[in-house]
């Protein structure tokens, strides 16, 4: 009768492709490392030339995270020499000689904190991948650290190469910790519109009120830093707004068209609220210019008789609702409202509801920046981009 045998324990799958893993990152980050080092040296390992730019001297061990875990790896020592004779330490660029983890985990801790968790949910959410010991609470501080330096470098940029036909302002209201009490205040926020018809994010700033000062400093520090005048100004009806951005003289305005509806609705008694809407329709929807100027003189007469209240709330805005006309059709549906922005903002107060209040003012812009800064919020091209070069020619030609 044959001998019976213990059969050998088998790890679990997941265990082995888990190492098997873990053995290619190491061998494809230390390959990498090598042909950088050979690169500076101008030699490969034990080759003799005359051209040689160094010498190694030994390894060292190193552990590092990376998205798929914890690993050791280890890293070529060697003494480069630069022009002048002097030589210095061999300092990985791909691996610099203090960094712990790579920058897809550092992503990942940004996208988690994005995501709206605080530094324990961090912890909790990656420790099974990164382990307890390579995510500690001041390595998620660090890297979330580095996010607020991205965004005060962001907020003092040159823009003067930066060129936007078309800009969007709106605001946003957070609840923010000021003064030891927790109130809610406005983020002003404008997006701009380039060339190639791509919406960015240009500015943020925190104000006590939406008040034509505190808009007006955002537009000054955009014109100090040397953001050029756009072609196009879009914005909603708040007073403060509208003072403020007449400080672009060239600029011409387009009104949001949904913001006014609302403002006509709420002149209007319920029972006429159809009526008004139709004949508002036939303003904002028209065919072209001329048949929309005719539908606003006729709106005029009818409702300073029906409520005049209605035809005072149309007249306040003016033609400026009829800007978009003058640009090309396909581009009217992404012009004569403020969505764009509007839909910004809506995955700013959607991404930032977990958030009771933000502590300070910084975490409160930081966090709406690196949403954005981050891949968090996408913003697709704005309808019939590709009529943005007519908007740029016709700036240009009145430019000069």
């Amino acid at each position: 009768m044959p001998q019976s045998s213990t059969p050998t324990p088998q790890l679990p799958i997941r265990h082995v492709i888990r190492e098997l893993l873990h053995q290619r990152i190491t061998q494809a980050i230390e390959i990498v490392i090598e042909e950088e080092l050979t690169d500076l040296l101008g030699s490969s390992r034990y080759e003799r030339t005359g051209e040689r730019r160094g010498y190694r001297n030994g390894r060292v061990s190193r552990a590092i995270t990376t998205e798929s875990g914890p690993v050791e790896i280890s890293v070529p020592r060697a003494r480069i020499r630069d022009n002048a004779g002097n030589t210095s330490e061999f300092s990985s660029e791909i691996l610099p000689r203090y960094a712990r983890r790579t920058r897809r985990v550092d992503e990942a801790i940004l996208g988690v904190y994005l995501a709206g968790a605080n530094t324990r949910r961090i912890r909790k959410a990656l420790m099974p991948l990164l382990g307890e010991a390579n995510l500690s609470k001041s390595a998620v501080s660090r890297v979330v650290s580095r996010l607020k330096a991205l965004f005060l470098s962001w907020g003092e940029r040159d823009l003067s190469e930066e060129t936007y036909p078309i800009l969007l302002l709106d605001a946003i209201h957070l609840k923010v910790r000021l003064a030891r009490r927790v109130v809610s205040v406005p983020v002003l926020v404008v997006m701009g519109v380039d060339e190639a018809g791509n919406k960015r994010l240009v500015a943020l700033r925190l104000a006590i009120s939406e008040a034509a000062t505190n808009w007006g400093q955002v537009i000054d520090d955009l014109g100090d830093r040397g953001l050029p005048s756009p072609e196009l100004i879009i914005s909603d009806g708040h007073k403060g707004l509208l003072r403020a951005i007449s400080r672009w003289r060239d600029a011409r305005v387009q009104r949001c068209t949904v913001h006014k509806r609302a403002n006509l609705n709420a002149h209007c008694p319920a029972h006429a609220r159809g009526e008004l809407g139709r004949d508002y329709a036939a303003i904002v929807s028209a065919k072209g210019v001329m048949e929309a100027r005719e539908a606003y003189t006729r709106f005029v007469a009818k409702w300073k008789t029906l409520c005049p209240s209605v035809a005072k709330s149309l007249e306040e805005a003016g033609h400026q609702l009829l800007t978009f006309y003058d640009f090309p059709k396909p581009m009217w549906k992404s012009l004569r409202t403020t969505n764009s922005i509007e839909n910004l903002n809506r995955e700013f107060r959607r991404r930032t509801k977990t958030q009771a209040s933000f502590s300070t003012e910084d975490a409160a812009l930081t966090l709406l920046y690196g949403l954005v800064a981050f891949g968090q919020i996408t913003m697709r091209k704005i309808t019939g981009h590709q009529h943005m070069a007519t908007v740029s020619a016709r700036r240009c030609r009145e430019a000069a």
